[in-house]
Parts: structure tokens; sequence; C-alpha cells
């Protein structure tokens, strides 16, 4: 099984994918969502490339993205915003829709990818089967309420036109809309099988963002990644066997 480069178009805006299916009739196939400015290629945390490679060698086909503006994908990284990602992902989701030979769909999220996953779980909840979030960063509607994110300060009342992180900067819409995202309420619609786990000293999302996950689901199985922070580097082979396992078991 070998992966291939795909574009996937959503309001003319060219999306680059990573797509591996397997040399069979039917099978089952997850789609993984990157973080806050993640990318397929990432210079700091391999956690989904590689958790992608292990899923493939179970014969699961995979499609990894970079979302607008990230990575191989067009558009301004300035540009981006909760809601621009969700239009992002579920372009992905119809493209996957089209392919043949697809019994099974699992969407899987990493930090800010898990919350997207989760609220698209709830938009698609009649088409996927499986959820896994990892590090869920649903504390980003608190943060934007008290003008925090990343270590970056602002008056929630007075948002800056742009916030400059030193690397890149995000346009303030992302902060503006941020604070009235309704992630739990629409995540509560998926009555699926969900995973999620979290880093036991993740200072970035605090793990109570996963337990309220726990809490709203009818059946969610939630584990504390010991000694684990926010990009779950430590224990990492504890995770990619929860995942494997609680997808293909």
């Amino acid at each position: 099984m070998s992966e291939k480069d795909v574009t996937i178009t959503r309001d003319g805006l060219q999306l680059a994918a990573k797509v591996s299916i397997p040399d069979s009739k039917e099978y089952d196939l997850a789609i993984l969502a990157y973080g806050f400015v993640g990318m397929m290629d990432p210079k700091v945390n391999d956690l989904l490339p590689v958790l992608s490679e292990k899923l493939q060698e179970k014969g699961l086909a995979t499609v990894r993205f970079d979302f607008n503006g990230h990575g191989l994908s067009e558009g301004p990284l300035d540009n981006m915003s909760i809601f621009n990602e969700l239009e992002d992902y579920e372009a992905v989701m119809k493209y996957v829709f089209g392919l043949e030979g697809v019994k099974k769909i699992y969407l899987i999220g990493h930090s800010q990818g898990g919350v997207l996953s989760s609220m698209m779980a709830g938009y698609y909840a009649d088409k996927i089967d499986k959820l896994v979030i990892m590090s869920s960063a649903a504390t980003l509607v608190d943060d934007a309420r008290i003008g925090t994110c990343m270590g970056q300060e602002y008056d929630p009342n007075n948002v800056p036109e742009k916030l400059d992180f030193g690397d890149f900067k995000l346009n303030g819409w992302y902060f503006r809309t941020a604070k009235f995202i309704n992630i739990y309420e629409t995540a509560a619609t998926y009555h699926g099988p969900v995973l999620a786990l979290h880093g036991e000293k993740d200072e970035i999302v605090n793990n109570y963002a996963s337990r309220h996950y726990q809490s709203i689901y009818d059946n969610c199985e939630f584990h504390l990644i010991p000694e684990s922070d926010h990009g779950l580097h430590q224990n990492r082979e504890e995770v990619y066997d929860r995942v494997v396992n609680f997808l293909t078991k």
C-alpha cells in the first residue's frame, strides 16, 4: 500500500492531501486531521504520519490533508478559522464519500483537529462509524473568551486585527468567532464509539477538555497518557496501540 498525493478543491482553493488505499474491493478508511497550524509534513510532531502508517499496515485506508493556508494547500495562513477549516474538512469528507469500496469511515483528530473531528462526527453522525480525539483543544472557546492563545495575550473585548505569533500571524476573525463555537453541543449529537486520549502533563490544553467529552458521549473510552505532553511525545507507543486496537477490534 502506497500513499499518493491528491488535490481536493474547496471554493476555488486547492487543498493538498495524501491518500492510501489498499488493494481490496472493500476497506475501512480513516481521515486524520491536524491541529493548530499543523501540516502533513510536520517539523515538530510525527504523530499522525506514523499513526497513518500503522493503520495502513492493518489494511485501513487513510487520508491526511493540509487545511487551507497550511503546508501544501492554497490560501493565506492568517485567514484560518474554525469555520473555514470545517469547510475544508467537509470537502475531504465529500471526496471520501466518492471513493469506491469504502465500508466504514473513522475520524481521527489531534488538538484543534480533534475539535474539528468531533464536530464533523456530529454533523455526519449517520456516516461516521468511530471517532478518535487526541489532546482535543476544546478549551479554545474559553481561551478566546478570556483572551489567550498559545501564550499570547490580548483583549477579548478589543480583538486586534491580527495576532503575531512570530513564525506566523492570525487574523482577528479566528478569535472573534472562536468564543461562540458550540463544540460540545455539536459533538454530542454523535452516538457512536469514541476514543479520547490526553496527555497527563498537557500544559497547552487541560485534560479537562477530554474528560468533558467523556461526559457528553454515550460510548466514550477515555485514557490519560502517563507523563505525556500536548503532542503526546511520551509513551507514544501506548497512543498508537490504543488507536489501532480501537479501530481494528
